[in-house]
């Protein structure tokens, strides 16, 4: 009888531990998650019994401290590292990148320590504009892995086509130095999984209200204008265009400016995927972040529900936006765990594996 494939991870910028939550529910052991915010740390160890969380930054922590703290070895063909770093500077949108400059070389301290460890497997998803920004360093990241001997396939994707309800587009790059047999997950697009299908027997609650049962369905105040707003908005899809020419409900901001952020103020469809759950999810100022029927925007549990968490996994903070933070930054665990379950795969078709 073969061995049981026995990989284990590293998962840098590890935030609240959507991957970390996909990688062990494919099977895969990860010993530790990194982040700079500390924020995450109870969350990340209490819905991921037995991975250790490390608070530090990237950029100075040393190779040999992760080494002796995880007990890694350098050239460890079942070691994956996940490098999913914050994304806000190579965004497509029009936003301010000032607070977000400062993270946009983190790839290269990721590349530090691939270099040092050479590890079996590597995982990098992020914005697709990480792949087509100027000065993005993605590109010599990829000379590095053809000059280090490491077979690489990438492509931007949806995670709605992965069993996740909501469409969302990420770049990712699958890599590894043991065999060709390297390919992106196969997704199926044609039967997603929607809004209903998600959060459709989720208990009605109203606007600055928690769920008795569940806390963390718990959904944001909403001042009198905007629920006056919402209550002016179709169930199932309508948007802030109905009340365009309500002098009361409608924003200085958008007078004319119809085509202009057409999703704000909007309520989501029930029968699509749902759209980009952002760290802004719980305000429908922020996108198309209205409850289908009910008066208020998606809840704390729903957002994390469309990102595909278990509907077990809490968030430990007293602040809402926080814990919108810490869900609105993840990768979809479902996302993660199709990508954890290409890499066993392609193991078990390496050299190594039909040698052992």
């Amino acid at each position: 009888m073969r061995k049981k494939v026995k990989l284990k991870a590293v998962d840098f910028f590890c935030c609240a531990g959507g991957v970390t939550q996909g990688f062990k529910q494919a099977g895969i052991k990860v010993l530790g998650g990194i982040d700079i915010e500390n924020i995450y740390k109870e969350t990340y160890e209490k819905n991921n019994k037995g991975s250790r969380f490390i608070h530090a930054d990237v950029a100075q922590l040393s190779t040999k401290d992760l080494e002796q703290t995880l007990g890694l070895s350098q050239f460890d063909d079942e070691l994956i590292f996940v490098g999913c770093s914050p994304c806000q500077y190579y965004t497509n949108l029009q936003t301010d990148k000032t607070k977000s400059s400062k993270s946009k070389m983190l790839l290269e301290e990721f590349q530090r320590f691939v270099d040092y460890f050479k590890p079996g497997f590597i995982f990098i998803e992020n914005v697709p504009g990480l792949e087509s920004n100027v000065g993005s360093p993605l590109q010599r990241f990829k000379k590095f892995l053809d000059k280090n001997g490491y077979r690489f396939v990438d492509a931007v994707v949806n995670a709605a086509d992965y069993n996740v309800p909501q469409n969302r587009r990420r770049y990712v790059l699958l890599a590894t130095r043991l065999t060709n047999n390297i390919t992106i997950p196969r997704g199926h697009s044609e039967c997603p999984k929607t809004v209903r299908n998600a959060i459709g027997s989720l208990n009605n609650i109203s606007a600055g209200h928690k769920d008795s049962i569940d806390e963390m369905h718990w959904a944001s105040k909403l001042e009198a204008l905007n629920l006056e707003r919402l209550l002016n908005t179709s169930f199932n899809g309508g948007s802030r265009l109905e009340w365009k020419d309500n002098p009361k409900l409608q924003l200085n901001c958008y007078k004319g400016k119809d085509t202009t952020f057409p999703d704000v103020y909007g309520r989501i469809y029930w029968d699509s995927p749902a759209p980009t759950i952002t760290t802004k999810f719980h305000s429908i100022s922020n996108g198309r972040f209205g409850h289908p029927e009910q008066h208020r925007a998606l809840s704390l549990r729903e957002g994390a529900i469309l990102q595909s968490f278990p509907i077990s996994y809490k968030f430990y903070s007293s602040s809402m936006g926080t814990i919108a933070k810490m869900i609105g930054n993840a990768v979809p665990p479902k996302l993660a765990k199709k990508v954890a379950l290409q890499f066993i795969k392609s193991y078990k078709l390496s050299t190594k594996w039909q040698n052992s």
